[in-house]
């Protein structure tokens, strides 16, 4: 059954929420676009009246979700201009120098040592059963949700129906990600009045989108639901199985120092953070270790602008599973660093 929601407006989230709400934009390379292009214009008709409305209840009800429920839904969601100006100006568009600040400071560290102490039972248990760091998961809901201070303050329904019918560049995107939060709710028993989460429909204390939460999200605790908004168990578990279904490597390092010469690095550039790279074709393209590293390792390039220039380092595997979680090196390289100040 999915519950008919009020209508309110949604709130400013602050940095820890909006940098992680877009987990899936970083991929699509969205450079510059503008406001106007994905503004709801005033003389639109309320979303039921749509066409292409219509027909997407078309195919929900074709797939067994009530119709008469979707309608009255529907009917009660509006367009939320916020979302949209929101997602126009992601976080991950900062450089490295002011990017890393947000999330890797000595209020945030020490947030996340209380935490680690406090959740410590089911951060262990994490580890065992799935051989994830326990930094790591700290430092991944560190980044989301400042520990569970900002889960959010848009609904998740007027998000993803905002964004799947009123952001052009991503509807389709947003439209697969309504399909399956409307799953999630009669799955979960989520209640679309009060679910709420980043401006672009991520929830919970991992903030995970509606298909991760579908194919990641575990029932920690053993109590018959996964909640990943209530319980740290769920929240923690599921953060741990994550990285695991990604192939986190445990124990491995994440990345390592580099140096430059010439401008032939620029080629490796683009193309993702897979490591691909053989130590002897980095070097064709003037790319050097700055510390030891495996002879026989693949690494990606990545490269940041630091507060003193350019800084350059080699992903390793484990670089790039962070980077599935959020497609931006930013986002990667700065959970990283949280992670090893945790450990420290």
């Amino acid at each position: 059954m999915i519950p008919i929601p009020k209508t309110r407006a949604g709130f400013l989230l602050q940095y820890g929420v909006q940098a992680v709400a877009i987990l899936f934009l970083a991929a699509c390379s969205l450079p510059g676009v503008a406001v106007s292009q994905s503004e709801y214009r005033a003389g639109d008709p309320p979303y039921l009246e749509r066409p292409e409305v219509i027909a997407f209840i078309d195919e929900l009800a074709a797939d067994g979700l009530d119709r008469a429920e979707l309608e009255a839904l529907f009917a009660e969601v509006e367009p939320q201009q916020r979302i949209l100006d929101l997602i126009s100006r992601p976080a991950e568009a900062r450089p490295w120098k002011d990017y890393r600040p947000i999330f890797v400071n000595s209020l945030r560290i020490e947030r996340g040592q209380v935490f680690m102490e406090e959740q410590a039972d089911w951060l262990e248990l994490a580890e065992e059963s799935f051989g994830v760091d326990p930094a790591l998961i700290a430092a991944i809901i560190g980044v989301e949700t400042n520990y569970g201070r900002n889960l959010g303050g848009f609904r998740v329904i007027d998000a993803l129906v905002t964004l799947g019918f009123d952001y052009p560049p991503r509807a389709d995107f947003f439209l697969s990600e309504l399909r399956h939060y409307l799953q999630l709710v009669d799955e979960e028993g989520l209640d679309t009045r009060e679910t709420r989460g980043s401006y672009a429909g991520a929830m919970g204390r991992g903030q995970f989108i509606s298909s991760s939460y579908r194919a990641y999200a575990v029932d920690f605790n053993g109590d018959g639901r996964r909640d990943l908004i209530g319980s740290w168990a769920d929240a923690i578990g599921s953060v741990a199985n994550y990285f695991r279904e990604h192939h986190w490597e445990t124990g491995q390092p994440v990345v390592a120092r580099a140096q430059v010469e010439g401008n032939g690095y620029e080629a490796l550039l683009g193309g993702g953070y897979q490591a691909r790279f053989s130590l002897d074709e980095l070097a064709e393209h003037g790319v050097y270790p700055a510390e030891a590293v495996p002879e026989n390792g693949r690494f990606s390039l990545i490269r940041l602008e630091g507060e003193y220039g350019w800084e350059y380092y080699l992903g390793y595997p484990n670089f790039y599973v962070i980077t599935r979680y959020n497609r931006s090196p930013l986002y990667a390289m700065a959970v990283h660093q949280l992670a090893e100040a945790l450990r420290q």
